[in-house]
């Protein structure tokens, strides 16, 4: 039997594994790891210690086989300049957002500052550590999961989102230039967070999905930077998935042109029609309800979904999205049970 490590590399790898693996690139913090530690949401994270602790008990308590660092969207932002409001004085659990922009202006746009030092600006060097304690305590038994928003959704934390997809349209030149500067700073990131010890590390371009951007201004704006961006991860050798919510059948064959290892979709992209249009050999994970499916559905429920995602044809059970909080213990451990009783079924597609 495969340790989870094991598994998720060699999948990554397009080598043979004994069954699905149950894990994902993305969030997976859970109220009941929150409390088991007597921690606060807010305080994590800025401490590499409990930012590491608390990753690794969905893998602890429920056997969901990852630990992912960071929890939030704005380590990369802040390190361009961006300030995170933590939520420190809320009492229930908030996810950290952008309260101050670095980019006030069009001018700034091909202009803006980017640090010298990567490694050492804002809150990268904590999620380096976490990093560190995690592979430490696991060694080779847990893989290391990391992440970082695309080009596009980075853009979208750093400048007004709404000017940034009217520019989009009006002023693509003036975008492509600011995504290629992000994308550079996205590939030293990577390099970072690689040599500290990252397994994986999935590339969130969330936001660019065909709900906001049509599959031609996808393909001009956005696919270009991914490129870029995933031909670095292979070149440092660094596992990768790319990952995009919302509506993603009209583009699902653009994301396999990027290049990445896997992709990732969500609820709003129809599997069956995916597997149709890309055939069975391309790795494709998700792509359950991370919100109602653990949080409101009963047990018998979530094992009924991990037999459909597998019918559908995914190669992971992945979730759409972030694992909600309030997720309820009983439905994750169903969740990675399921996976190990019926995963083993269906596999193992071998990628060309």
């Amino acid at each position: 039997m495969l340790t989870p490590k094991e598994r998720v590399l060699k999948q990554l790898a397009g080598e043979e594994i004994d069954r699905v693996p149950c894990y994902s690139g993305m969030g997976n913090v859970t109220i009941t790891g929150l409390q088991q530690l007597g921690y606060k949401f807010p305080l994590v994270h800025g401490d590499a210690e409990m930012m590491a602790n608390l990753a690794a008990t969905s893998y602890k308590m429920f056997g969901y086989e990852c630990a992912v660092v960071p929890f939030d969207f704005c380590v990369e932002a802040e390190a361009l300049g961006c300030v995170m409001n933590a939520y420190e004085n809320v009492d229930h659990l908030l996810y950290p957002t952008i309260k101050e922009k670095a980019i006030h202006s069009e001018e700034e746009l091909g202009s803006f500052p980017i640090p010298e030092d990567l490694a050492n600006a804002a809150r990268i060097p904590v999620v380096v550590e976490a990093i560190k304690r995690l592979k430490k305590e696991f060694g080779d038994e847990l893989p290391i999961g990391t992440y970082f928003l695309g080009p596009f959704t980075l853009g979208g934390q750093v400048y007004d989102l709404d000017l940034l997809l009217k520019y989009a349209f009006k002023k693509q030149k003036l975008i492509n230039d600011m995504l290629d500067r992000l994308a550079d700073t996205l590939i030293s990131a990577a390099r970072i967070y690689k040599e500290a010890g990252a397994d994986y590390i999935a590339v969130r371009e969330m936001g660019s999905g065909t709900d906001l951007l049509s599959p031609r201004m996808w393909n001009a704006l956005i696919k270009p930077h991914l490129i870029k961006i995933i031909s670095a991860l292979k070149e440092m050798n660094f596992p990768n998935n790319l990952h995009i919510c919302g509506e993603t059948n009209m583009i699902v064959k653009s994301m396999l042109e990027c290049g990445a290892d896997s992709i990732s979709v969500e609820l709003k992209n129809d599997m069956v029609k995916t597997r149709q249009d890309i055939g069975p050999e391309p790795l494709v994970f998700g792509n359950h309800d991370a919100y109602k499916l653990l949080v409101h559905d009963s047990v018998e429920d979530v094992e009924k979904a991990v037999i459909k995602c597998l019918e559908d044809g995914v190669d992971a059970i992945w979730p759409g999205c972030d694992i909600w909080p309030e997720a309820k213990p009983e439905n994750v451990k169903a969740l990675v049970e399921a996976t190990k009783k019926y995963g083993a079924e269906k596999w193992f597609r071998k990628q060309k």
